[in-house]
């Protein structure tokens, strides 16, 4: 059993103890609050996994939580009660949040979407949800809600060991999950989803999938709630109680799990003694702690607390765990020299914003074992054209193909699937994920990622195994990125960019910033890649040396379209790419005039 595993489970049964004991222990008054303080604090869970894990600012795990309130209060009210009528009631809250979540996931979580646009998805459902109530005249209760339907009269006891086990149980499948090698995949989606749509990670499917999960759970929540309180209002769907899982998120500590948990249960239970002797000032003084905490603890009390523990309990630094690297047979980089058709083809590609024309009519292919280098003054438009070819949207006209396959309007992560894989001008990695964490998340297309379980080993194809024993990141796999050199990040980049396998790779400036000898090693690597594994490789550089060293063939850009296309010899010698490059207005009418 793993270090993970054993934690989880001693987590788990301490919970389970404290559970069972509690109730002989608290007075009546407060177990009933508990009860319902307990259920909110699963809701507050799932928050902190969309929030604090994935970075969606959500305000709607307060309507999941009402629907499935409404879910047990109808059914219980309009149509009857009894063992068979509330497993209808509880499926009903299940299929209904599940709905709800996936088509507001669709909404929100698109290719491009901004993550503000996605909170104004989510802070618009309860509003709407309430809103509905309110319409629902006699069958809803309107703003009244609904109370006195039948339910389950358990002991206070019985109930407060539903909620406590559900509470328990949750929280250790969450801490599971986000401490397990799909967990990295999420904080990788918070930190830079860009490059995570890059690696053909499917950051909507997964964004997607885990609302619905979350709202599941919140539903569920919310049918205890209703069959333990016998009441159900509108207020349980609403803004404000999407507002206060929030903030005790931020209280706890977001992406800590265990401190937005305690942090609900803690003000929850508070705020039922002293709401009622200082009702006003009471939501003051909430609202005061949390602008104090966003603005002094920006990540709650739960890092602050553990750092002090750590402080006060001094103990001998445990490393984190280092993956270990083992081949991977290679799968998918050969398929371009299977294919008869040429890895890359670009047909009248053309890019407009409004009136400005950056790209026009390129007309391109790029063959199998060759290294084509794209070449061209500043602003002629060489990354555009990496994006067009990378993301199916990006584009105005024209038709790409890959492998003989149209990308059309591809995502970025379909684009990867047909054997794209692009680096990018500015490195673009996961700044607190280690070295080894990063090349297993560039592996997911092709292998997944466990659940509940974290993994020590990499399997890499031997691309990428070079890059890494080239700039000594084979070393480092336990290091954090950010604490690299920008040699070595620059090495990372194009180490996971390989480890997907691609048939095309999509370089641009990746010697930017290098040494003269870091630049060397990249160069003897790409060159082998075209020459054993049959790679198309197009790289856009300003520098002229290193195209001439390792470019099969050159392409000059100026101006959106393609001046000169030509072995390197030809273009170098070329007085038409000089005056271009010099900025000469005699480059401009020669080019028109050819």
């Amino acid at each position: 059993m793993s270090i993970t595993h054993r934690t989880a489970l001693t987590g788990c049964l301490v919970g389970m103890v404290v559970v069972a004991v509690a109730p002989f222990v608290l007075d009546t008054y407060l177990t009933n609050i508990l009860i319902r303080t307990l259920f909110l604090a699963a809701v507050v869970m799932t928050v902190d996994i969309l929030w604090g894990y994935v970075g969606i600012l959500t305000f709607g795990q307060s309507a999941f939580f009402g629907i499935g309130a409404y879910a047990c209060g109808l059914v219980f009210t309009h149509y009857g009660f009894g063992p068979g009528w509330a497993l209808a009631a509880l499926a009903l809250a299940l299929g209904a949040a599940a709905i709800v979540a996936a088509g507001t996931g669709w909404l929100a979580f698109f290719h491009g979407a901004s993550p503000l646009y996605a909170s104004i998805i989510t802070l618009a459902l309860p509003i709407v949800l309430t809103q509905l109530i309110f319409s629902g005249g006699n069958w809803t209760g309107s703003s009244s809600g609904l109370s006195g339907f039948p339910t389950y009269y358990w002991d206070l006891e019985v109930w407060f060991w539903l909620a406590g086990v559900f509470l328990v149980l949750t929280t250790t499948g969450g801490w599971l999950l986000v401490r397990s090698d799909f967990g990295r995949v999420l904080v990788a989606i918070r930190e830079n989803e860009e490059r995570c749509a890059y690696l053909g990670i499917p950051v909507s499917r997964i964004k997607i999938m885990l609302m619905i999960l979350s709202a599941m759970i919140a539903s569920v929540a919310g049918f205890g709630y209703a069959a333990f309180s016998n009441v159900v209002a509108p207020e349980l769907a609403g803004f404000q109680l999407g507002t206060e899982l929030l903030i005790w998120t931020a209280l706890g500590g977001r992406a800590t799990l265990l401190g937005p948990v305690i942090a609900a249960i803690g003000i929850d239970t508070m705020s039922s003694w002293l709401s009622g002797a200082m009702p006003f000032l009471w939501k003051l003084l909430t609202g005061i702690a949390f602008v104090v905490v966003i603005v002094l603890l920006p990540r709650g009390f739960a890092p602050l607390v553990g750092a002090l523990w750590r402080k006060l309990r001094p103990r001998h630094a445990v490393a984190a765990p280092v993956a270990k690297l083992t081949l991977a047979p290679v799968k998918l980089m050969m398929q371009s020299n299977e294919s008869a058709s040429p890895p890359l083809r670009i047909e009248h590609l053309s890019r407009r914003y409004g009136s400005l024309h950056v790209l026009r009519d390129v007309n391109l292919v790029g063959n199998a074992t060759e290294l084509l280098g794209i070449i061209g003054p500043n602003g002629a438009g060489k990354t555009t054209l990496m994006r067009c070819i990378s993301d199916g949207n990006e584009r105005t006209d024209g038709k790409i193909h890959v492998n003989g396959v149209e990308i059309g309007r591809g995502s970025p992560q379909h684009v990867v699937g047909l054997g794209v894989g692009r680096s990018f001008q500015n490195t673009n990695l996961f700044d607190t994920l280690t070295v080894g964490e990063c090349l297993k998340l560039a592996r997911y297309r092709l292998d997944g990622a466990r659940l509940f379980d974290r993994g020590d080993t990499v399997a890499l194809p031997q691309p990428a195994m070079d890059i890494l024993q080239a700039t000594g990141l084979d070393q480092k796999l336990g290091e954090e990125t950010r604490n690299l050199s920008h040699g070595m990040k620059r090495g990372l980049e194009l180490a996971m960019v390989l480890a997907a396998e691609p048939s095309v790779l999509l370089l641009d400036e990746p010697t930017a910033g290098l040494t003269r000898p870091e630049r060397m090693v990249i160069g003897k690597v790409l060159t082998r890649l075209t020459r054993e594994f049959g790679l198309c490789i197009v790289i856009i550089e300003h520098d002229l040396d290193f195209v001439r060293e390792i470019s099969n063939r050159v392409v000059v850009l100026h101006q959106g379209a393609i001046l000169m296309e030509g072995t390197v010899d030809e273009v170098v010698a070329s007085d038409l790419v000089k005056a271009v490059y010099a900025g000469d207005s005699a480059g401009d009418s020669k080019e028109k005039a050819a």
